[in-house]
């Protein structure tokens, strides 16, 4: 199957967007929580090498990443550039590329919600002492 280079780079951007979501839903959300802490005891416990690095492996988003691009590559038969063995070894590391930029740019994102959301919290908590200690007006006698 031999694209035009411009819709090559459209299925890149396109195709980096599930891989980004499931590396980041595996490694992070609550969902995968159980399984997730299951797999970090497991890269820390094990007595061999590849045990370690296989639990490892779901932890990291960068490298599950990666096993997520195999399976996607499969799936669609990507390839990017070239239409042999190496267009899949071109496009395989560019989604993983693009995939974690989103996964960046995500949990930039999410810190950045994480502390507008605490800092709406502390000021709340602030006000809710101020008007139960009498408030402002109330230490100015007016």
């Amino acid at each position: 199957m031999d694209l035009p280079l411009s819709r090559q780079i459209v299925y890149l951007f396109l195709l980096a967007l599930p891989i980004a979501c499931i590396a980041w839903t595996v490694t992070h959300e609550e969902v995968f929580r159980e399984p997730r802490e299951f797999c970090v005891r497991k890269s820390k416990e094990c007595r061999s090498l590849a045990q370690r690095k296989f639990f490892y492996l779901f932890t990291c988003e960068y490298c599950f990443s990666h096993y997520i691009t195999a399976v996607i590559l499969f799936i669609t038969n990507y390839q990017l550039i070239f239409t042999d063995w190496r267009g899949y070894l071109i496009g395989g590391f560019s989604l993983v590329w693009i995939a974690n930029i989103y996964i960046s740019l995500f949990a930039l994102i999410r810190v950045d919600l994480k502390k507008v959301k605490f800092e709406a919290n502390l000021k709340e908590e602030e006000h809710k002492k101020t008007t139960e200690n009498g408030g402002p007006s109330a230490a100015s006698g007016t």
